[in-house]
């Protein structure tokens, strides 16, 4: 029986949403934006040489049809990426009204978001009274820290030594629909981070607002702070069968990498393997050896976003996009025949873009194993039922299969 690994590259997208003008970075529309093209063009005119050199080095993305697909999605120009495809190659364009996590990966299950998601103003106080009342009570605090939109890790920077001494949690937001609490691992103590996160979750997913994240952090005001590999997402689940469930239900088995546990709140899924990218890595080369027949892998590797989109962080961008093509090269050479590897991502986050949020763009449809040419340009929801129909599983979305499409 086949097998199939879906990889998300969190944030790694290529331009050209048909909707980018009613998305914004504050004032800024994200009309233009286009993450992997001005990373490209910033590496070509030698503006990303910090820890690497040169132009955009990624072979074995290439191959598989990455220019292409680039080039499909949006005019935007950039240098290079212009091998001939030896996969099947094509872009997706997102219809949920949001550019976070779980609506790009719901819609990638097959489930575009039915609702609105619940977004918390930019300006300070962000949060309700009543709200942030029942942090503070939670918590067991005579009030919280925060209250407002920042990054994560300017936010403990700023804010981390006030924590530690009045142990009040740290609560932000952004432009997704997050409630975020920052707290120390030893002074305010993980464990009971989690649970406050977890008893304030179901608050917040009742105002649908789509995750409350805990941000564990250690260190000192001396030493300075670091965020740890410990955070965790509290989402809202999937209010209808997404493709894990379709799978699961079939009678494979469902192994989740990296968050995708916490974004389907665990639903279908069968086994959990969570660390930093690196790690996540090692993860999915165990998956090629040891996944069953029939099975479904479904992987998210978040530093892209995390640790250089949101930081508009040009040339950590660019190592991170050349260390995971190299590592795809590997990958590549483990699959089996009958195997299908897809990667995509989940929405955009352009380092050269104004501000410190996601930008709404296409992203790539990138498949091994299943032939070579052009799928064209498709919704998100095509991923899932392009994986069930490899699968032999019963696709219960929207969404229509490339597979079948291309024969």
């Amino acid at each position: 029986m086949p097998r199939a690994f879906l990889v998300v590259m969190d944030s790694v997208g290529i331009g050209g949403a048909p909707d980018a003008s009613a998305f914004y970075n504050g004032d800024l529309p994200d009309l233009g934006a286009n993450t992997l093209a001005h990373i490209a063009q910033a590496c070509a005119a030698g503006q990303a040489e910090e820890g690497r050199t040169g132009p955009l080095n990624l072979p074995n993305l290439e191959t598989l049809g990455l220019g292409a697909a680039m080039r499909l999605a949006s005019s935007v120009p950039f240098p290079g990426l212009d091998a001939e495809p030896e996969g099947l190659w094509g872009c997706a364009a997102e219809v949920s009204p949001g550019k976070d996590t779980p609506s790009g990966h719901w819609e990638l299950a097959g489930l575009p978001v039915p609702w609105d998601w619940c977004f918390f103003p930019d300006e300070t106080p962000s949060f309700p009274e009543e709200l942030s009342a029942l942090a503070a009570e939670l918590a067991g605090t005579e009030g919280i820290l925060g209250n407002c939109h920042a990054p994560g890790t300017a936010i403990i920077e700023r804010l981390g030594a006030e924590h530690m001494r009045s142990g009040m949690p740290i609560c932000y937001t952004s432009a997704d629909s997050v409630f975020q609490i920052a707290a120390h691992e030893e002074t305010f103590g993980l464990e009971r981070l989690l649970k406050l996160c977890q008893d304030l979750a179901p608050y917040l997913h009742a105002m649908k607002v789509g995750r409350v994240i805990a941000r564990p952090f250690t260190g000192s005001e001396a030493e300075g702070f670091t965020r740890t590999v410990n955070r965790r997402d509290f989402a809202i689940t999937p209010p209808a069968p997404v493709l894990t469930n379709w799978v699961q239900e079939a009678g494979h088995r469902v192994h989740a990498i990296g968050k995708i546990g916490d974004i389907f709140t665990m639903s279908g899924i069968d086994t959990l393997k969570k660390g930093a990218d690196e790690t996540l890595m090692q993860h999915l080369n165990e998956a090629l050896e040891t996944a069953e027949e029939g099975s479904l892998t479904f992987a998210n590797f978040v530093e892209f976003d995390s640790l250089y989109g949101h930081r508009r962080d040009i040339s950590g961008y660019a190592r991170a996009l050349e260390w995971f093509d190299a590592q795809i090269g590997e990958v590549l050479g483990k699959l089996r025949p009958g195997d299908m590897l897809l990667l995509t991502a989940d929405h955009g986050n352009d380092p050269s873009w104004p501000g410190t949020d996601h930008t709404r763009e296409q992203v790539p449809v990138l498949v091994a194993g299943c032939g070579t040419g052009s799928i064209g340009a498709r919704g998100f929801a095509d991923v899932a039922a392009s994986v069930a129909a490899h699968l032999g599983v019963a696709s219960q979305g929207p969404g229509k299969s490339f597979l079948l499409a291309t024969g």
